[in-house]
């Protein structure tokens, strides 16, 4: 029974409730799991009840991908420099997405929806913000480094959960060759930041190409 469920008198939830039951379920279970039906059943409810609150499946990944993203790391900008500013922010979205059971999935879902998790777009944006006049492409350089993170964070996650069902070796890379190596190349985490700050040295070589 529902750690929330009292015998002694009607349970009345809030939103906050439900959210809160459904990231416990993600970290333990996944997304595949992350159902209606078992986070009722979680809570010891009807799943219609849920429906007060939420809307639908998709309306909760929105609020729960919002926490995934509220939960991570708080960066201080005001003394970094807009580069150094961009690739705190973009390595503190990476550790809020693993922070969580597939939270990359579930982020890159529902930003494709246009759903939630914004926030995450614009931290980076303004991170960015001091390095173009034109803040459309601002825009587009923020959309292209968040999905850098999304995409190898949702890579390690897959990863992480294969070599968790025995299906790869966990200290494993693969090559473009196909081979399988050893990791002593960069990790996981020192990817994501090699690749921001590859794009970020691109960015700041146009800037300045452009002045």
């Amino acid at each position: 029974m529902s750690k929330f469920a009292d015998s002694s008198k009607p349970v009345r939830y809030t939103r906050t409730d439900v959210v809160e039951t459904a990231l416990r379920l993600l970290d333990e279970l996944g997304l595949q799991d992350l159902s209606m039906r078992r986070l009722a059943q979680e809570m010891d409810i009807q799943p219609s009840a849920l429906y007060w609150h939420v809307a639908n499946k998709q309306t909760l990944l929105a609020l729960v991908s919002d926490q995934i993203i509220s939960r991570g790391p708080v960066v201080e900008t005001a003394d970094l420099d807009w580069k150094s500013a961009t690739l705190a922010q973009a390595i503190a979205v990476r550790d809020a997405l693993l922070a969580f059971r597939d939270g990359a999935e579930v982020v890159s879902s529902t930003l494709a929806l246009g759903l939630g998790a914004g926030e995450a777009l614009e931290r980076i944006a303004a991170a960015l913000s001091p390095a173009f006049k034109d803040q459309s492409l601002c825009r587009v350089a923020a959309d292209s480094i968040l999905f850098l993170v999304l995409g190898q964070a949702w890579h390690q996650q897959q990863r992480m959960q294969a070599a968790s069902l025995g299906l790869t070796a966990p200290d494993a890379e693969i090559w473009t060759d196909g081979a399988l190596k050893a990791a002593a190349s960069p990790s996981n985490s020192d990817t994501a930041e090699i690749g921001v700050r590859l794009l970020l040295e691109g960015l700041e070589a146009k800037h300045l190409a452009s002045k």
